[in-house]
């Protein structure tokens, strides 16, 4: 049973992966899960110097979901490669997707020249829901120009394939796709958080300092499933689904519409070994029908 998948030449010994900000670097999670048998560590969102990040309270559980309003919060690439690489040195067998962050095409460059001789570094993820404080604060990824912008500076200046992470909060997710490929992508991951609020009303304010956070979990998924549908439709290059994965059938279910691998993100909060769970699962589902590569599942429903 094959459940080996590949995604711009490198290869992960399964499609589990988790979602950036959910994780850590797995040095929180190691005593719960072993990294090595993960097809990938996706590591927090790194950015060329410290982000203190926004103010708290700064999470809120919601129905079948939470709100973040975390804001980036990262020590900064130096201490990154320090601490965290070094950390992931002993961990051979899942690979190394870093997800970097930045306010400015110059942040992010400046990360990516950094992590580019980095040899524990096999993927970059490219979180273009930063706001883009040239623009005004509108997020990198809200618009398409923009999108294709910064993922051809990026991919200009990368050593390894990147990933460009987009956000559902636009009208058309397949035109945001497309302008990553235009750019040079050598995948997209789907779906970021999509912008939500909560409101208390004994104290009649906002739950989040930051007044709006990023909505996930479960009643996403139904979302995010949707979007890597439209967009498997719509590009060539390969995907990886997130947004909502909380058991196995959720994960299946995102291959099933087209992504290559998946990443789980809310889950590991109430469930530590959520990703090895899931896993388990899906070798399970693979037995049970007879499928002999997981491969042969990605996409198939039209």
């Amino acid at each position: 049973m094959n459940t080996k998948v590949t995604i711009a030449g490198v290869e992960f010994q399964n499609p589990i992966m988790e979602a950036s900000g959910t994780f850590g670097s797995g040095m929180e999670y190691s005593e719960f899960v072993d990294l090595n048998k993960l097809g990938a560590v996706v590591t927090k969102g790194v950015a060329n110097v410290p982000w203190p990040g926004n103010p708290t309270p700064r999470i809120a559980e919601v129905k079948s979901g939470m709100l973040n309003a975390i804001g980036l919060q990262n020590p900064g690439v130096e201490v990154f490669c320090e601490r965290d690489l070094k950390f992931l040195e002993q961990y051979k067998d899942a690979k190394v997707v870093v997800n970097v962050c930045g306010h400015s095409a110059e942040e992010y460059i400046e990360v990516v020249d950094r992590l580019a001789d980095e040899k524990r570094v096999d993927m970059l993820e490219i979180n273009i829901s930063c706001p883009n404080v040239k623009e005004g604060g509108i997020a990198f990824g809200q618009d398409p120009k923009a999108v294709e912008e910064i993922t051809r500076l990026v991919k200009a200046h990368a050593k390894q394939p990147i990933v460009m992470k987009l956000s559902p909060n636009v009208t058309d997710i397949k035109v945001m796709a497309k302008a990553a490929e235009a750019g040079g992508a050598d995948a997209i991951s789907l779906i970021n958080t999509l912008t939500g609020m909560k409101i208390d009303v004994e104290r009649q304010s906002f739950v989040l300092a930051n007044k709006t956070g990023g909505m996930s979990g479960p009643a996403v998924h139904p979302i995010a499933v949707r979007m890597v549908y439209e967009c498997a439709s719509t590009v060539s290059i390969p995907i990886i689904g997130m947004g909502g994965i909380s058991t196995w059938e959720d994960a299946i279910e995102m291959m099933l519409a087209g992504a290559t691998a998946v990443s789980i993100g809310t889950a590991n909060f109430y469930n530590p070994t959520a990703t090895l769970d899931i896993l388990g699962g899906m070798k399970e589902y693979m037995e049970r029908k007879g499928i002999e590569d997981i491969n042969d599942i990605i996409g198939i429903v039209k």
